[in-house]
């Protein structure tokens, strides 16, 4: 995750954000979105049907469906506030991590994984924010593959097939690439925008024929097959970044039944026998209670949602033991963490002025392409132009089940000198140094090999009781017995 916080903010400096925001101002933006940015109810009602604890990307979706039923009244709780005119532009989305939107989580130390890294740490980002990491991830619109959500309902799991959940895909998707758009496995119309970059480097079309060459089909990823190569599908809108935020919340902002409370930091869920109740939330530092007739929903991510379980009495009995917690319920709350590590050193020259610098593009006429237009150079999705899936030795070609994606990046981390890129990825000084300085500002692309299935399985653990201490994540990378063979074969194909 933290290698996955791809080469991004190669295009802009921070001297460009007052301009940015001055000029988006001015040109009044909301004026041309028809979604306004939703309001903080600061006076909250005692009781509501449902409560939503976290207002990202799933949250975000539930609040619009279940206020659809005009006499259910749902409280959405969101510990961040409001994303904002800066978070929008797609090439700065290395400048959001490690801000005051992103929970800033980090890894334990372990012997086998990101010892390049700052004390032997990855950088794990998790949005802390309305629109969750939608608003602080580089914006990949990659539905998975079929053969997953298949497992899954042969699990037991009915509803959950790719079939099935393809009908949803389509609804919630308004695609704008017109030779996708109207295709069986796409929709135009829904609440979320995906489309292309309007501007793209040569190194783009370059890759994905260098796929084409080593027998690899140029094709939609999210279609009927996933193994090839494609220029990257991003959730943008109008060249800017479409957040859950701003596809699901802004269009219903106005529903009388929907109240959204920003800066509201849930401690504890309200639970009586095995029922959850309520919840507790800490709002301008002073704790509150809410109470829920029908249901709690906890939504709040893959980091902050197993806390709150394990807050609440919800988690390994014996570590709940530990830390003085009433079990309420032993569970397996924080297990079977997994991650899809990525393998971040593959960097190239190249031997023409045409990546993503950010020298060459932090400049007033990129800014005013992006703000009167919606395109230029501010518009690439973080920097990641292409995606693939491929197969190594390990898997059966024939089945459309790749075990290897590649990310595409027009630059590197040495593209920014040093500024950013370095810090939210966390590359220690030793590292950059000797690898990535003597290049630095030199033309380069890079390519990230991630494991699609790892075998790796980390855990959480609470560091204490207090519900604002972050929690400790422990993913055990390259530790299992069939995960570690699988880097070689990735990066054998990029070279």
């Amino acid at each position: 995750m933290a290698v996955l916080a791809t080469a991004a903010g190669l295009t802009a400096g921070l001297w460009m954000l007052p301009i940015l925001m001055g000029m988006m101002g001015y040109m009044k933006y909301d004026e041309l979105n028809p979604e306004s940015h939703p309001r903080s109810k600061r006076s909250l009602d005692t009781e509501y049907d449902f409560i939503i604890v976290g207002g990202g990307s799933a949250g975000s979706v539930l609040a619009n469906r279940l206020t659809e039923i005009s006499q259910w009244k749902v409280l959405l709780l969101e510990a961040g506030q409001d994303e904002n005119e800066v978070s929008d532009v797609p090439a700065v989305a290395a400048y959001l991590q490690m801000s005051n939107m992103d929970w800033q989580y980090k890894t334990e130390p372990q012997p086998t994984a990101c010892l390049g890294l700052v004390d032997g740490r990855c950088n794990w980002p998790r949005g802390k924010v309305l629109g969750g990491s939608s608003v602080l991830n580089y914006m990949l619109y990659v539905r998975g593959n079929r053969r997953d959500y298949d497992s899954w309902e042969e699990m037991g799991n009915p509803g959950w097939g790719y079939d099935s959940l393809l009908n949803y895909f389509k609804k919630s998707e308004d695609n704008r690439n017109p030779y996708i758009a109207n295709t069986d496995y796409h929709s135009t119309g829904g609440y979320l925008t995906v489309q292309e970059a309007p501007w793209r480097t040569p190194l783009a079309t370059a890759f994905v024929e260098a796929g084409m060459e080593m027998g690899y089909e140029n094709r939609d990823g999210n279609g009927e097959y996933q193994t090839g190569f494609m220029i990257a599908q991003g959730t943008i809108r109008r060249g800017s970044r479409c957040s859950a935020a701003k596809a699901f919340l802004r269009p219903v902002r106005n529903r009388p039944n929907l109240h959204i409370a920003m800066g509201a930091h849930v401690s504890k869920i309200l639970i009586d026998g095995k029922i959850a109740r309520g919840v507790e939330f800490i709002r301008n530092g002073k704790p509150q209670r809410v109470r829920a007739t029908r249901e709690v929903i906890v939504s709040a991510g893959a980091i902050n949602t197993p806390q709150l379980l394990m807050l609440s009495g919800i988690g390994p009995a014996k570590h709940l033991h530990e830390m003085g917690i009433p079990v309420v319920q032993n569970a397996p709350v924080g297990e079977n963490l997994q991650d899809h590590i990525a393998f971040g050193g593959l960097v190239f020259l190249v031997d023409k002025p045409i990546s993503m610098m950010q020298s060459r593009y932090e400049n007033l006429n990129s800014v005013i392409q992006y703000a009167m237009y919606g395109a230029g150079p501010l518009t690439i999705l973080g920097g990641v132009e292409g995606l693939a899936w491929v197969n190594t030795k390990y898997a059966n070609s024939s089945d459309d089940f790749p075990d290897i994606e590649f990310h595409f990046v027009a630059g590197s981390a040495s593209s920014d000198g040093g500024r950013q890129v370095k810090k939210v990825h966390g590359i220690s000084d030793r590292v950059y140094n000797e690898m990535l300085k003597p290049i630095q500002y030199k033309d380069t692309w890079s390519v990230l090999p991630m494991i699609l299935r790892p075998y790796s399985k980390g855990y959480l653990r609470l560091k204490s009781t207090n519900p604002f201490h972050k929690i400790l994540i422990y993913p055990n990378y390259m530790t299992g017995t069939s995960i570690c063979p699988l880097q070689s074969p990735g990066i054998m194909k990029i070279l």
